[in-house]
């Protein structure tokens, strides 16, 4: 088993965020975005960290939002945010922190089993610095491993899409996608 989908959708790059509830309230609003969860699953994430303290901060600069499976999470997800600021969780080693992964998983099971997947991710010293200064989407989904030759078991990334977007990025205009 390998990661679970993170779609260009799920990605947020520069984001301002107020403090550490907006951070993880943005690293949800990009799991709903790319169909992962409901609304309520980012409220669901604050809420894990106001009853059980920083301890997603698992990494200097680096927050794993998750709560458990419910019935707002659709299908396995992750996001990726990185905010323009760096935002203090309260950690006592570990913050300030500039890239919030959101984490959204169907069954208990499989909580295990993608957290040991994103260690191995983070394995690399220069990942989440690289994540904090990343300016473009596909760069860091190949940081995830998830590069084009992934976008097939990935539903919300279509080849086709991801030609398109290269295509409008390439002749200038992000709107065209």
């Amino acid at each position: 088993m390998s990661l679970p989908p993170l779609p260009l959708s799920a990605i947020s790059i520069g984001v301002h965020a107020e403090g550490w509830r907006a951070a993880v309230t943005a690293a949800g609003a990009a799991l709903e975005r790319s169909g992962a969860t409901s609304a309520s699953y980012a409220e669901r994430m604050v809420a894990v960290i106001e009853e059980f303290g920083a301890y997603v901060v698992i990494a200097p600069g680096l927050a794993l939002a998750h709560a458990r499976p419910g019935t707002d999470v659709l299908r396995d997800g992750l996001s990726v945010v990185t905010l323009a600021e760096p935002v203090n969780f309260g950690h006592p080693h570990n913050d300030p922190v500039s890239v919030v992964v959101g984490l959204a998983v169907s069954s208990a099971d499989q909580h295990v089993h993608f957290v040991a997947e994103l260690a191995n991710v983070f394995n690399t010293a220069t990942v989440i610095p690289t994540l904090a200064a990343a300016t473009d989407a596909e760069g860091i989904r190949s940081l995830f491993g998830l590069g084009l030759a992934h976008t097939s078991s990935n539903p919300a990334i279509s080849p086709a899409s991801v030609a398109a977007r290269k295509a409008a990025t390439t002749s200038g205009s992000e709107d065209a996608v």
